[in-house]
């Protein structure tokens, strides 16, 4: 059933030129003059890169049958990250470009969605939060008030900002849309 402009989401997946695409952000426009306007921020989902585009709000598009199959992270090799499936303990590899910024939220033995367009492998998505150890910190100020923060970098390598609490070797948990800290695990 084809999708019109005016019913995007974030989070939609659709064929735009033959290739998967996912909205990201979408803003409904309506000039003075005209028919109204969508203005997307796509990711496609092959190469990975992003785009900004517009669309007459009346377009229609097909739904990209995107199918997602549950696997655990097994280990990283260079800019290889290899995932088991969990039923039939098939390995699947992704190239760094394809995990993208979730490498930042990947740890061995975790549980991850790879995402298959008409079979082909093209992506991982990660929970929306994880629970990441702090590999180093900044020390504590002392006498600092309880709202400043201070600079981490987790396992991962993924640098953050952190209370003044916390201390290297804990864990927390971190949103995995922008990074950002959401609390101790």
């Amino acid at each position: 059933m084809p999708i019109s402009a005016g019913d995007f989401r974030t989070g939609l997946t659709l064929i735009v030129d033959g290739d998967p695409w996912q909205v990201l952000d979408f803003q409904h426009v309506k000039p003075g003059k005209g028919a109204a306007i969508l203005k997307t921020k796509m990711k496609n989902l092959k190469t990975g890169s992003t785009q900004e585009r517009n669309f007459n709000a009346s377009t229609k598009f097909e739904p990209a049958n995107i199918s997602k199959k549950q696997a655990q992270f097994s280990y990283a090799e260079g800019s290889i990250y290899n995932f088991m499936d969990n039923e039939t303990y098939d390995m699947y590899e992704l190239s760094e470009e394809q995990v993208g910024f979730n490498k930042y939220f990947i740890v061995e033995g975790m549980e991850a969605s790879l995402m298959f367009f008409e079979g082909m492998l093209l992506a991982v998505s990660v929970p929306e939060k994880v629970e990441l150890t702090v590999a180093t910190c900044d020390p504590a100020i002392k006498g600092a008030p309880t709202n400043q923060t201070k600079d981490a970098v987790t396992e991962t390598g993924l640098s953050i900002r952190v209370p003044q609490f916390i201390e290297q070797g804990e864990k927390i948990v971190v949103f995995t849309a922008d990074g950002k800290y959401a609390g101790r695990a």
